[in-house]
């Protein structure tokens, strides 16, 4: 199945889990609600609250700050020696554009409690591949940080992304695809195009919403995890 089959469509209100798949294993999970699917856009939910999987080296620098613990993470990333762990979402609510075929996708940031917009994130990764639980993809690191008004923007993580590639996880090929990427992020930051073109789009979740849950077979690559309401 290929990043851009529409035969699978999500439901608005459904469940799918986005999971980011290195070397055939899990390397992050996380359930989020179906906002809208056109096929080429999907648009998605996170909100605090939310349960999913991420490797523990990650959750400890969440927690400590420790930059080591975060360097040891890409070192693990690379000998595919990492382990998973609980990780609840926190202080911000998150759409998130997914565009088909796209080196990236978009994301509006804004604090939860207030609802304040934080900054516009646009997260380079590889094209996502639908399945009936959700969408596989792979964190690039490179990360472009947009102001709310669209009026600024500055990198993020290029320390990491440099040292993806000298230990090879991001190869010459990955490297050239994300090269090409920034450039389209940045033509549709300018142009103001999808999904920039409507200016930050304020939301805020439906109290009566449920969390979305991880299925119990998430992490099982073999096969697709299964749907959960």
């Amino acid at each position: 199945m290929t990043n851009t089959d529409r035969s699978i469509r999500f439901q608005p209100g459904t469940t799918v889990v986005r999971r980011d798949v290195h070397a055939g294993r899990v390397w992050t999970a996380k359930p989020q609600r179906v906002i809208a699917d056109t096929g080429h856009v999907l648009t998605l939910a996170c909100w605090p609250g939310i349960e999913g999987l991420a490797p523990t080296t990650w959750i400890d620098c969440q927690r400590t700050g420790d930059d080591d613990a975060r360097q040891q993470g890409l070192d693990d990333l690379a000998a595919g020696t990492w382990a998973l762990g609980p990780h609840r979402w926190e202080r911000t609510a998150v759409l998130s554009h997914y565009l088909a075929g796209e080196w990236f996708s978009v994301h509006c940031f804004q604090d939860a409690a207030t609802g304040r917009p934080i900054s516009w994130y646009v997260n380079f990764e590889l094209p996502y591949r639908r399945h009936h639980g959700g969408i596989d993809t792979m964190d690039l690191a490179l990360d472009l940080v947009v102001t709310p008004d669209l009026t600024g923007h500055h990198w993020k993580d290029r320390q990491e992304y440099d040292r993806l590639r000298q230990l090879d996880v991001i190869d010459d090929h990955l490297h050239h695809q994300v090269q090409q990427a920034q450039g389209r992020a940045i033509s549709m930051l300018d142009n103001r195009a999808e999904p920039f073109a409507a200016g930050w789009q304020t939301w805020a979740p439906d109290p009566s919403w449920p969390l979305p849950l991880l299925p119990d077979d998430v992490d099982e690559t073999g096969s697709a995890p299964r749907h959960r309401r």
